[in-house]
């Protein structure tokens, strides 16, 4: 509990510390370990590895950047309505992908993820294939002043990723979370224990969708700016990675693990001459020999030494 406080009230004090871009890369970071942390409801909490997440990101994101420039600039309508896209189309999708499992279910959501990025370079609005542009900023209530200091649209990602992250934690304690790690253990005695797998695996399949819907709204709030690059193999396959990298499963791991890739790529990456996805690689490879758990591991095996100890 301690050092949860601590982190939050590292988080929230950065803006005091941070120059803007530095701060801007904080608030990326946010929002993309919020997709990390949909992706590891599925991944970890579920085990049914998903590269589709970024289908109801850019959903979420592209949506919100509509919103914004032909309804309300409110950040409270666009994460509802971005949320809601999410949430919808996951369902939808997730009715037919979740019927499936290992390696075909991998498959299938990477299709989806490709066919949500082809459908967002041929979308017939705003700059089409170049991206989404003309976001305005942000307001918090409808009819609001704008957030126009780096440090009040860090502080409303910041709420965005909390809240999203406070869901999945919710769920994943909850009994539909005990059923999703069934699924993973042993979906099979799930059924001998007379509770259909479908409807769980769907059930959070959705709420994940959600969530990635989520993270979407935060992305482009503080980009003002939605690429299909933002939606594609790239982002999908480092999400995964990052669920790797955090240790599947912990919720929190993964998110350090997105703020790692958010660091090395966008911000180490320019003194090494765009070699930062080169880094990136080397950095996964070294992690799988030397933590096999993840971060979240290393947690794990105090844990255990204290336990021992005691």
């Amino acid at each position: 509990m301690t050092t949860t406080v601590a982190i939050l009230l590292v988080l929230v004090s950065l803006p005091f510390f941070l120059e803007p871009y530095p701060l801007s890369l904080a608030g990326r970071a946010l929002a993309f370990g919020l997709l990390v942390v949909s992706v590891d409801l599925l991944t970890g909490i579920m085990g049914m590895a998903s590269l589709g997440q970024v289908a109801y990101f850019g959903a979420g994101a592209y949506t919100a950047g509509l919103v914004g420039i032909y309804v309300s600039n409110s950040g409270l309508v666009q994460l509802a309505v971005g949320a809601a896209t999410g949430v919808v189309l996951a369902l939808l999708t997730g009715a037919v992908a979740v019927r499936t499992a290992g390696t075909v279910f991998l498959m299938i959501t990477l299709a989806i993820g490709e066919v949500a990025h082809i459908g967002a370079e041929s979308l017939d609005v705003v700059g089409a294939s170049n991206g989404l542009a003309g976001i305005p900023p942000i307001s918090v209530l409808p009819g609001g002043a704008p957030l126009a200091l780096p440090g009040h649209v860090y502080w409303w990602i910041l709420a965005v990723f909390l809240v999203g992250y406070c869901v999945a934690t919710v769920v994943s304690r909850s009994p539909l979370g005990r059923s999703m790690r069934g699924v993973r253990d042993g979906e099979l005695r799930l059924g001998a224990l007379g509770q259909t797998s479908y409807p769980v695996k769907l059930l959070g399949y959705t709420i994940a969708g959600g969530v990635a819907g989520a993270a979407g709204t935060a992305w482009v709030a503080q980009t003002n700016f939605m690429s299909p690059d933002d939606m594609g193999f790239d982002m999908a396959a480092f999400a995964l990675l990052c669920v790797v990298l955090g240790g599947a499963g912990s919720l929190w791991g993964p998110v350090i693990g997105a703020c790692l890739v958010i660091f090395v790529r966008d911000w180490l990456g320019g003194y090494l001459e765009g070699r930062g996805t080169l880094l990136l690689g080397i950095i996964f490879v070294i992690a799988v020999y030397l933590l096999p758990k993840g971060f979240a591991g290393i947690r794990l095996r105090k844990l255990q030494r204290k336990g021992n100890q005691s």
